[in-house]
């Protein structure tokens, strides 16, 4: 009697340690394709300065969250699992930019000279670790 109960109890305890393993991946790949289709929203599409400076945000806020190291001149490091990074091609001066440099000068002032510019999203790299989206690069539209 004794075996069976002891058998019965391993089982249990197996099945349960499956169905959490499950669980939680489903729970990782679930919350990967939310935060994946936030930024994937934006690719191949043109949208404005306000909306590119509302995303340099995010991104930022996230590499805090995540604790995300930068390297020695500010610039978020791309740690293979979690990080995102966004560069932006200015036709202005011809430049690429980084999310760091318009996020360190203001958001706000970013919106204030290029609130009505165009932006297009022409490049997205995913981790491939985690399949999560790790860089974004928009390129500046000519008006």
């Amino acid at each position: 009697m004794k075996k069976i109960i002891i058998f019965f109890v391993i089982i249990l305890i197996i099945v349960a340690t499956i169905s959490y393993i499950y669980l939680n991946y489903k729970a990782i790949t679930n919350e990967s394709k939310v935060r994946n289709v936030q930024y994937e929203s934006y690719e191949g599409k043109e949208i404005y300065g306000t909306d590119l400076a509302t995303l340099i945000n995010k991104a930022t806020d996230e590499n805090i969250r995540n604790e995300v190291q930068k390297d020695d001149k500010g610039l978020y490091i791309d740690n293979g699992t979690n990080s995102i990074r966004i560069e932006i091609l200015f036709t202005d001066d011809d430049m690429i930019h980084t999310m760091e440099e318009i996020y360190n000068s203001g958001t706000d002032t970013f919106m204030q000279y290029y609130n009505q510019i165009r932006f297009k999203c022409t490049k997205l790299e995913y981790h491939s670790a985690t399949k999560l989206v790790s860089y974004m690069y928009f390129e500046q539209i000519a008006t």
